[in-house]
């Protein structure tokens, strides 16, 4: 067992505001060279300090500094304030995942707000500019991505910590970045060709949201605090297994949640034609069960830019008919109970285990 620096402490019940107060912080300083520079580059620095800023739930930075608690990270230490400017660069990650996200998938909103490329096209629109409007709202979310991808490097590589224990998060930070990407392509590839395989499905869960979301952060907070390999190794367990099922539990609000509460559209996972487990199972039970025509008809659907209200209820009815709503429901709940079982033989440092285990039970469960 990790000794425990404290049972308890603020930050520990603050952390979301503590990492927007770091991010707000280092924003700034890494924006204003370039409004000083270059004032023509205000409106993306701007757009990307106001997304980052402007919502979601901050899990990365949690999870790595539960990995480095875990691990007995000091929260009293001296260098409190430097972890966490690194764990808060998770959250530049993310914006540049779901900035170009959203660009390939289309997608028109984010957080009930419209998506930087559809912003950035009104904005050429309504000055009248030269060109197309769509092209120039793609460049701009494309740099915007880009900016949010430097700037996490330059966060966490100067967040003030010792060159040695960055050092020891550095292959983990260097992998998630790379694994991140990789799950970005396989998830166009996988689009492109229209497949339908639940194993390549899966792996884009894997690659694109249990790793990056998961089981990097986590890595990289433990080996922020000097962890060896076996906590290391129970650690990326529990978040490979919780990572899938959150994504999992997000492919079912991307069909069936409640848009007051996603900030989605309805049924945008269909909409926007995403071959998910839930879909890819769907599929697979219809041709299990030769039932061609609710597969035809599940298949149409998919990528359906023009979705109704009744086509989106229609698809909802056949998931649930052909056995795969249960079916991810009962792989959740495998994959949070593995991985509960990994962190309980972790061996971490309290509250970091049971801390934990909340939030693997609020990633499965949630409505958002």
């Amino acid at each position: 067992m990790v000794p425990a620096h404290p049972a308890s402490h603020p930050i520990d019940e603050q952390l979301p505001t503590e990492v927007a107060r770091v991010l707000r912080t280092h924003l700034t300083r890494l924006g204003e060279p370039l409004r000083t520079t270059e004032p023509s580059f205000a409106d993306p620095v701007d757009a990307l300090t106001d997304f980052v800023l402007g919502g979601g739930k901050r899990l990365r930075p949690t999870f790595a500094w539960w990995g480095w608690r875990g691990a007995g990270g000091d929260p009293t230490g001296p260098d409190t304030e430097q972890l966490l400017c690194a764990v808060s660069s998770l959250e530049l990650i993310q914006a540049c995942a779901l900035v170009h996200d959203d660009l390939m998938d289309s997608s028109d909103t984010r957080r009930g707000a419209p998506t930087v490329h559809i912003e950035f096209g009104r904005r050429h629109r309504e000055a009248g500019w030269l060109g197309s409007a769509e092209q120039y709202g793609l460049a701009g979310a494309v740099l915007i991505g880009d900016l949010a991808l430097a700037w996490a490097d330059d966060m966490f590589y100067r967040c003030g910590l010792p060159e040695a224990r960055l050092a020891s998060a550095a292959p983990a930070w260097h992998a998630m970045r790379s694994e991140m990407l990789a799950g970005q392509y396989l998830d166009v590839l996988t689009q492109a060709r229209g497949s339908e395989s639940v194993d390549a499905a899966l792996r884009i869960d894997q690659l694109k949201t249990a790793a990056y979301t998961v089981a990097r952060p986590l890595h990289i907070g433990a080996a922020l605090a000097g962890a060896d390999e076996s906590l290391i190794a129970a650690l990326r367990q529990f978040g490979a297994d919780i990572g899938v099922a959150f994504q999992l539990r997000d492919d079912m609000l991307g069909v069936f949640g409640d848009p007051a509460v996603t900030g989605k559209p309805a049924g945008d996972d269909l909409r926007e034609g995403k071959r998910t487990v839930l879909l890819a199972r769907g599929l697979e039970y219809a041709a299990a069960k030769n039932r061609d025509a609710e597969a035809r008809r599940l298949r149409s659907y998919l990528g359906k830019a023009e979705l109704t209200e009744q086509d989106v209820f229609d698809a909802r009815q056949l998931l649930v008919e052909l056995g795969a709503v249960d079916a991810v429901e009962r792989q959740i709940t495998e994959l949070t109970e593995s991985a509960l079982a990994a962190l309980a033989s972790a061996g971490l440092a309290e509250p970091a285990g049971e801390r934990l285990r909340a939030l693997a039970m609020a990633a499965t469960k949630r409505e958002s």
